[in-house]
């Protein structure tokens, strides 16, 4: 299959983010979905529901630090709800503080082991306005996100195989399998990553990760690059579609076209998307301290 050459890819990449991020940069109109969750949790602010959507949306605001303070105060109303541990751990991922992150989300898997799983409602709904994740698989999901930016595959991988195999969902698979061949190939588990990826089908009804579904048809050689990259794709889509490109170069030695991809990425200035993060994580390890 022909794939036109990689600093093309990454020009593509870095006009399309680039654009996005000046539309981003526009004053943001009031909020009022955040300003009825502040009223909510200022009405009862030690019920557990009112705790956790005031903190949900101020993490859609950026300021995750004070949302981690939210989930905090969550956590010590709630100690047994593991729901405030997996809200804080992904925000503890948002901030970088991945050693957190981790604690906080190892306890909340261990909290659920064994109990029945809940959708978890979205915050930020998608087209169809059908939820496509649960507690337990978002737990799991984050989880093996904070290992997998750290580098820590053999501790991803388990957990990335496990959310695959038990997602309820195609959106939910397609994310996870995303992960889980990405980790494979960087344990050098190619013909395992192969024969995973020769289940992903292109006629998959995809609502919400479409981007991760034509990453992993692009790992599997059914799509080039000019499918991939639609001029129209989002900044997030993008991020996790050149982040996916980069761990898949890397993985397989071509450090150049990585870095480039991985470059284009980070071109789009501070995010905290999952691809964002990843590349990030990779770039710095790359970078002599």
């Amino acid at each position: 299959m022909h794939r036109p050459p990689v600093a093309a890819i990454a020009a593509l990449l870095i006009a399309t983010l680039g654009a996005a991020t000046a539309a981003c940069a526009q004053a943001p109109a009031p909020d009022a979905a955040l300003a009825a969750a502040k009223a909510a949790w200022e009405r009862h602010p030690e019920n557990a529901d009112s705790i956790i959507w005031y903190g949900r949306r101020v993490g859609y605001t950026g300021d995750f630090a004070k949302a981690v303070e939210i989930f905090s105060t969550g956590v010590r109303l709630h100690p047994d709800d593991a729901r405030m541990l997996r809200h804080r751990g992904h925000r503890y991922i948002s901030l970088r503080e991945f050693p957190k992150a981790i604690a906080d989300l190892s306890k909340a898997r261990a909290m659920v082991a064994g109990k029945p799983d809940e959708v978890e409602p979205d915050g930020q709904p998608n087209a169809r306005g059908i939820p496509t994740s649960t507690l337990q698989s978002n737990i799991r999901y984050h989880l093996a996100l904070a290992y997998f930016v750290t580098a820590d595959y053999a501790r991803a991988l388990p957990i990335w195989e496990e959310d695959a195999r038990v997602a309820k969902n195609v959106d939910q698979r397609v994310a996870a399998t995303y992960w889980w061949v990405l980790t494979l190939v960087h344990l050098d588990r190619h013909p395992e990553a192969k024969e995973i990826l020769g289940s992903v089908r292109a006629d998959w009804d995809v609502i919400e990760n479409g981007s991760y579904h034509r990453a992993l048809l692009w790992m599997k050689g059914e799509l080039d690059n000019t499918a991939l990259l639609s001029p129209g794709a989002s900044a997030l889509e993008r991020q996790t579609i050149g982040n996916g490109m980069g761990q898949w170069h890397a993985a397989h030695g071509r450090a150049s076209s990585a870095r480039a991809a991985w470059d284009a990425v980070l071109a789009s200035g501070p995010s905290a998307s999952f691809g964002y993060i990843a590349a990030e994580q990779a770039v710095a390890r790359l970078t002599p301290r």
